[in-house]
């Protein structure tokens, strides 16, 4: 909105009000004086002369809130046609009490009355020029300023013309038939060159009247979202009053008369358009345009309209267009066909009518209703499940006339893009929930709404419109409809993928266990080749060495003993290869003492509580071991520690085991896990267990396992 920088917000408001009070002051003695006057005044003109005393204050009253709340050009304008309604009502009534109801009883009245018609051709084109500033209260760039300077300059000459022009004065202005006299200021030698201007200067005020109605097209096809939105008001307004003129005078044509009853009510509900509908209008448009949807407004009025000018069409063609030719022209049984052919056609009238409104307000997007319509239709197909998300952003966009929309779908602590419209849009990154699981926030181009089951987030639809094409209420209405019943739909689409995923890791799981196990014969098999193998053939040829010296004892007694340290160690080297592949100690005493015997040859010093555990099954206990090793061996090869714990305690059924260090730590979100850290998981997810690993840099790990064990394992 343009502020009028040339007035204070002061002195604004105090003029506002002045102005204000002097149109209520003079609507209720306009309205005064036509009472008194009554008898002496046609109805056609007293009706009316009511009514612009009436909207002259409607017209004052809304120009005098755009201009304290919005300061708006727009509002003075509003100002100035209410001041002008005002004292068009008050000189037209005065003059008919002065002169006609009671003469003599107030002064200059033919005076006061030839005020009437230059006031009505100030405020006429004060009505027309304000849409050159409408809705922003300046014009749409400088170079309207010589068409708005040349139509204020005709405007002018014609209040003067019509002031001073050697005419009659029709009063009730304009044009009324209750009151006619000469006018008293009239110039006659003038005569002439003033009917010239006039005649002259009606054709530039009409000229530019059509470029203010120009200019407020260009605003709409070149302005943006908000803009057209305000427009769509003022334009609801003047439809309505071409469509009330228009059956109006269909009205005459069909009567064959010069007035009739329902003629005469609509070209007096037009005029109310014109002195109350246009004003509100305005006043919607600048201050709550956004509390409103006229686009749904606009599709009831264009359904309406087109089906009463449909049915007044068939009444006047049935009526005057068969009577004019068989020469019954009125007749009662023409009016009962009329009747009969417009019950027949109304259906098939107001679906086309439904239609033409749907595509004047929706253009080529699908209405809400078809939306609806069809998401449930395609959901109920069967579909693969690429094919379900791409066809729900698809039918998203249909709606709302999204430049891109994106189907999100939770995949743990993540929403992941499942789908986006158009199909060839780049794929958006992944995006973290929030630490309470609520949906993060988007850009503000974006509006996006969660997708849940009962309390379950399941995902989200987001949509992107153009920046000057914001989310209306219908569409902002549609979205959450579409996210209300697409739970469901998304919800089987995860538990799919979901299924999918597990049975990736499965295969994965069991591709990482078949290759453990190959690894660990080939472990297996080179400590055998390289010990014990190694040993044995030595020492069956240290025997067949003895044989030959079996008459020498003392050669006997060395090799004897030399014989007796080979197998020590290759018992010894057995011995250790059975402790890797399940140690004696874990299975004579459990957990807590393998773990204490394995803490006193660590690398790093390492301390074990045991707090309450017993004694598990074998697969259990094999299970935490030997993932408490592997990570005791990470701690020595990679943390750079000075110390470490290893702490095991039963709660809840569960066996739980924490291995923490002192080291350097390391950032668990951005770095995949290892072959040993994946062992370990693999290894505790085949019993039914968990792993966690929490690090950060310069903080130390903290890796935690949990296997479930119901009662089992409590020391006594």
């Amino acid at each position: 909105m343009v502020r009028m920088s040339r007035l204070s917000e002061r002195t604004a408001d105090r003029l506002t009000v002045g102005l204000f009070a002097s149109v209520v002051a003079l609507g209720l003695a306009g309205t005064i004086l036509t009472v008194v006057a009554w008898v002496d005044l046609k109805p056609e003109d007293a009706y009316p002369n009511l009514l612009s005393a009436f909207a002259g204050v409607v017209y004052a009253l809304i120009g005098a809130l755009i201009v304290r709340r919005a300061r708006n050009t727009v509002g003075w304008a509003l100002l100035g046609v209410g001041v002008g309604l005002a004292v068009l009502s008050f000189t037209s009534a005065y003059a008919v009490v002065g002169i006609a109801s009671h003469p003599a009883t107030l002064p200059a009245p033919s005076l006061v009355g030839a005020l009437a018609e230059p006031d009505f051709a100030g405020t006429s084109t004060t009505l027309a020029f304000m849409l050159f500033v409408f809705p922003t209260g300046a014009l749409p760039s400088r170079r309207w300023r010589p068409v708005v300077t040349l139509g204020l300059t005709a405007a002018g000459l014609t209040v003067l013309g019509f002031l001073f022009v050697p005419a009659k004065e029709n009063l009730p202005a304009p044009g009324g038939i209750s009151l006619t006299y000469a006018n008293p200021v009239r110039v006659q030698a003038m005569g002439p060159a003033l009917a010239a201007v006039l005649a002259g200067a009606a054709w530039v005020v009409a000229l530019v009247t059509a470029a203010a109605f120009l200019s407020l097209v260009i605003r709409y096809r070149t302005g943006g979202s908000e803009q057209r939105q305000q427009i769509k008001w003022l334009g609801l307004a003047a439809a309505s009053e071409l469509l009330l003129l228009l059956a109006g005078f269909l009205a005459l044509i069909a009567c064959s008369c010069a007035s009739s009853p329902i003629a005469s009510s609509l070209l007096l509900m037009a005029a109310f358009v014109v002195l109350i509908g246009v004003p509100a209008a305005l006043a919607i448009a600048i201050l709550k345009y956004q509390l409103y949807e006229i686009d749904v407004i606009i599709k009831r009025a264009v359904v309406y309209g087109v089906l009463a000018a449909g049915v007044t069409v068939m009444y006047v063609g049935v009526v005057v267009g068969v009577g004019t030719l068989v020469g019954e022209r009125g007749s009662p049984a023409l009016t009962i066909a009329a009747a009969v052919a417009i019950a027949l056609l109304f259906q098939p009238l107001r679906r086309r009518a439904q239609r033409f409104a749907n595509r004047l307000v929706y253009g080529e997007r699908a209405t809400p209703y078809q939306v609806l319509s069809d998401f449930a239709e395609r959901m109920a197909g069967t579909f693969n499940l690429e094919d379900v998300l791409q066809r729900m952003a698809a039918i998203l966009a249909a709606g709302t006339g999204a430049t891109r929309v994106n189907v999100w779908l939770r995949i743990g602590a993540q929403l992941r893009s499942a789908a986006t419209w158009p199909a060839e849009a780049a794929p958006l990154q992944p995006v973290a929930l929030a630490d309470d699981g609520a949906v993060p926030s988007f850009p503000p181009t974006e509006r996006i709404v969660a997708v849940r089951h009962g309390a379950e987030l399941l995902g989200a639809l987001a949509i992107q419109k153009p920046p000057s094409e914001p989310l209306t209420p219908t569409e902002e209405t549609l979205l959450e409809d579409l996210a209300a019943q697409a739970g469901l739909v998304l919800r089987n689409v995860r538990l799919t993928a979901d299924l999918q995923a597990s049975l990736e890791d499965l295969r994965a799981s069991r591709r990482r266990l078949v290759g453990a196990q190959d690894q660990e014969r080939r472990k297996i098999e080179r400590n055998l080749h390289d010990g014990a193998q190694q040993q044995l053939v030595a020492l069956s040829v240290q025997v067949g060495l003895l044989e030959r010296v079996a008459q020498d004892p003392d050669r006997v007694k060395e090799m004897a003993d030399r014989l007796r340290g080979a197998v020590q160690d290759a018992l010894d080297d057995l011995r250790d290869l059975a402790r890797g592949i399940y140690p004696p100690l874990l299975a004579d005493k459990g957990l807590a003492a393998a773990l204490e015997a394995q803490a006193r040859r660590a690398a790093v010093a390492t301390t074990v509580h045991a707090d309450g555990v017993g004694r598990y099954p074998q697969e259990v206990e094999a299970a935490v071991y030997f993932c408490a090793l592997e990570a005791l061996q990470n701690v020595a090869k990679y943390a750079e520690a000075s110390s470490a714990s290893v702490r095991l305690t039963q709660r809840d059924g569960d066996l739980m085991f924490e291995i923490e260090d002192d080291g350097r730590g390391f950032d668990a979100t951005l770095t995949r896990r290892g072959t040993g850290l994946q062992g370990m998981a693999d290894r505790l997810d085949a019993i039914g267990g968990t792993l966690t690993v929490r690090s950060t840099p310069g903080e130390g790990t903290l890796v935690t396992g949990s296997i479930g064990v119901g009662e089992a394992g409590h020391s006594d």
